[in-house]
């Protein structure tokens, strides 16, 4: 009688009997509880052999469609791994029942094949869904820590970047709070030089005349008549500025207005915007207002008019990246005011243009290091000349017949911006609000309208 024949008839004896022989029985087949099965791990697209030793007589798996199993020989299974999951595979042979654990895997990436290639001897795992690709593990540096980000970047381009990389240095604040500081100067010259000559509204001799450029303003001649059969002329002369010199004789009726304007202009501002972000998520910033802009709705004789808003002021955006004690921004910094000189004129509105001054740049810190966006100059050189002709172009006398404005602008802008690595305080590091124990307004003594003002109590426990 073979082995197994005698096993079965002992079984079925103890059972029988009910003797304690079957629970002996029982206590010799292999564990078939999850936390004691044992496991076989396999990447998905891959095959391999698992032998038992007995002979198989049936065999099953709860989801085929993350691996496939199939008995070859009497002894050995061969198992295919089709998708990553977890299911059981149950065998049974000789009287007995063996339960395994199947671990599908997922397969290597030719991403991480990639990094593996380009960084040996660093632990780093990609997983890939179908939204996000994750990078996971513990490299030696913050370097390699960044650059593997950055290749899986360029690699999967249509797919969210997450890194999980560890880098030496113990757990990192995944907070980090932009100190920037804007400055602007603004300088501006001007200098404007120009004569007109004029006559009175009588004229001088029989002769009323002027001279301009209509660059600067000159006297204008209103209800000018003469008498017939006199050389006597009536009217009225009308200024409408006096510019900066006049000089007008009148006995000869005759004058002069000179246009001689020196100016300087110094502007200087600055804002201190602090911003705090997650690691790799944006934050921004905004310390100015809108504008509305009137947008017409179809054909412009019936269409409708709209109103949208423009943001102008000092704008910051910033997108940081933490790995390690490295920290890398990418900043978007912008400076924009209103410019009523090149604005436009609708339905009787006047829409001012906007003048922006912004950058686009990403750089590599430490916590508490700082760069500066120098350079962001603006200059603007202006010159108007305006001349009567040949009579402008003489000697001497010619500026009395032509007239000049120059003007200069200088516009400079830096920013200087600073990271710095934060955490939320525990509630034993809250510092204590400020209060005010003493007085705040300190009764005369003489004064009986103030007798018991120092002990009147106040809400918030101050005391007057």
């Amino acid at each position: 009688m073979t082995t197994t024949r005698l096993r079965a008839v002992a079984v079925a004896l103890a059972m029988a009997l009910a003797i304690p022989g079957a629970v002996w029985l029982r206590a010799q087949e292999p564990a078939n509880t999850a936390s004691g099965a044992p496991r076989i791990t396999i990447t998905a697209g891959r095959s391999t052999v698992q032998p038992v030793d007995f002979d198989i007589t049936r065999l099953a798996i709860t989801n085929p469609a993350i691996a496939d199993a199939v008995v070859v020989t009497p002894r050995e299974i061969l198992i295919d791994g089709k998708a990553p999951g977890t299911i059981s595979m149950i065998v049974w042979g000789d009287g007995r029942r063996v339960q395994y654990d199947l671990v599908v895997q997922q397969p290597i990436t030719p991403l991480q094949q990639q990094l593996r290639a380009l960084f040996p001897g660093e632990d780093i795992d990609v997983s890939v869904n179908d939204e996000a690709l994750t990078l996971s593990g513990k490299v030696s540096s913050t370097a390699i820590a960044l650059k593997a980000a950055e290749i899986a970047t360029a690699t999967s381009s249509k797919l969210k970047i997450i890194n999980l990389l560890q880098v030496p240095g113990g757990e990192q604040s995944q907070q980090v709070m932009l100190q920037v500081r804007f400055a602007e100067v603004n300088r501006q010259a001007l200098l404007e030089r120009g004569i007109s000559l004029f006559t009175g509204a009588n004229g001088y001799q029989n002769f009323i005349g002027r001279t301009t450029t209509q660059q600067f303003s000159a006297p204008s001649f209103t209800g000018v008549s003469s008498s017939g059969g006199t050389s006597t002329t009536t009217g009225t002369t009308t200024f409408s500025d006096f510019l900066n010199l006049f000089l007008f004789n009148t006995k000869y009726d005759v004058g002069a207005l000179l246009k001689a304007l020196q100016q300087k202009g110094l502007l200087q501002s600055l804002a201190e915007p602090n911003l705090i972000a997650y690691n790799g998520k944006q934050a921004s910033f905004l310390a100015g207002g809108e504008i509305p802009v009137p947008v017409v709705q179809g054909n412009s004789g019936a269409g409708a008019v709209s109103v949208i808003y423009k943001e102008y002021g000092i704008r910051l955006n910033f997108t940081p990246t933490i790995s390690g004690d490295v920290i890398r921004l990418q900043v978007n910094p912008e400076v924009s005011s209103l410019d009523f000189a090149n604005g436009v004129t609708l339905n009787g509105f006047r829409i001012p243009a906007l003048s922006s001054r912004k950058a686009n740049t990403e750089v590599e810190l430490r916590d508490g290091q700082s760069f500066a966006i120098a350079g962001l100059m603006n200059n603007i050189s202006q010159t108007d000349r305006q001349q009567i002709p040949a009579l402008g172009s003489l000697p001497i006398i010619g500026y009395f017949f032509k007239s000049r404005s120059d003007r200069l602008s200088r516009t400079e802008l830096m920013v200087l911006v600073t990271p710095h690595l934060v955490r939320p305080l525990n509630p034993d590091e809250v510092p204590s609000l400020p209060t005010q124990d003493g007085s705040f307004i300190q009764a005369e003594p003489s004064s009986p309208s103030g007798a018991g003002l120092q002990d009147a109590p106040v809400p918030g426990g101050l005391r007057r």
